[in-house]
């Protein structure tokens, strides 16, 4: 297996939870995931030069990542989310503003290795400020070669029309859940009475590759711009929690088609990492490859959307 170079650019922040605090971030979390598979998976981020930000590293190189992307800001504090829970158990977040990771700076060694990369992941948190946001804008321009990977995670009070439909017009692949689906097709005037549906309108407005809805344990469906419609299960597994379980699919994903897979096979590799990390506890819990293959020889029960049942074989 050919090792590729998988960048994600953006927060690397603390969830504050009532119980624990636990380090995390989309991006991060999708970073820690590909570099686990083997690949180079390199962070892109900016902490603060105070206890959270410390701690943040000290725990990003226990995860043997590269730190060599991760920027020091000595004015500005570490990202942190503030998360509660209503009675039902229901999340509910505040995303700290103006912390480091706003501040992401264009450096020459940016510019360097995102003209190398294989993979650029991206979303639009990151771009709630004027200064990251130009600076991912560079990398995604300077990136010839790579795989422009949308993980759009709309964040309340974290995104606006501007960002997204810019994002959408630099990506290779959208990558979003259920609700995104649906808050997109929303906010973009895009007609969404099924998801494919909503699928093929969007990537056929913004010429994507791929368009992947994340439906929990229910799986994936993806689109590809030619035409090919794929929808794979997903499998019952005992939930811990689900931190992280999303970004897992993501890297699951690109990780096999950098590597030459069909875009089923790329989703079956994702729904499969995806089910591991939920019933593990945390965003960045070990998955050994020997635990992969293990979960792919076993025979186990699935989940089918109900809306998506005509895609199941019989």
């Amino acid at each position: 297996m050919m090792k590729k170079t998988i960048l994600a650019f953006g927060e690397v922040l603390w969830d504050i939870l009532p119980s624990c605090t636990v380090l995390g971030g989309a991006p991060f979390n999708f970073a820690y995931r590909a570099n686990s598979l083997g690949d180079m998976g390199l962070m892109i981020s900016r902490l603060g030069r105070d206890e959270l930000g410390h701690k943040a590293h000290d725990q990003i190189v226990r995860l043997g990542l590269d730190t060599r992307f991760i920027q020091w800001d000595e004015k500005l504090l570490t990202g942190t989310v503030e998360v509660s829970f209503d009675e039902q158990n229901n999340p509910d977040y505040f995303i700290t503003p103006k912390v480091a990771y706003d501040q992401i700076e264009l450096t020459d060694e940016l510019l360097e290795v995102a003209l190398a990369a294989d993979c650029l992941c991206f979303g639009t948190l990151s771009q709630r400020s004027g200064k990251a946001r130009k600076t991912i804008e560079q990398l995604l321009e300077n990136s010839n070669k790579s795989l422009k990977f949308l993980d759009i995670n709309l964040r309340k009070e974290c995104y606006n029309l501007e960002t997204v439909t810019s994002s959408l017009q630099k990506a290779d692949v959208l990558k979003l859940n259920e609700e995104e689906a649906h808050q997109l097709g929303d906010m973009l005037g895009i007609a969404h009475r099924s998801l494919p549906e909503f699928c093929q309108e969007v990537s056929s407005k913004w010429s994507l590759k791929y368009c992947l809805v994340t439906l929990g344990e229910s799986g994936a469906f993806a689109f590809s711009d030619n035409g090919q419609e794929v929808y794979v299960p997903g499998y019952k597994v005992s939930l811990v929690d689900s931190l992280g379980s999303g970004d897992a699919f993501s890297a699951g994903f690109v990780h096999k088609l950098l590597q030459g897979a069909s875009v089923a096979e790329a989703c079956e590799f994702g729904n499969v990492l995806g089910a591991l990390v939920a019933a593990k506890e945390g965003a960045t819990s070990l998955v050994t490859l020997d635990e992969i293959e293990r979960f792919c020889n076993q025979d186990r029960q699935r989940a089918v959307h109900p809306d998506l049942k005509a895609f199941t074989s019989s």
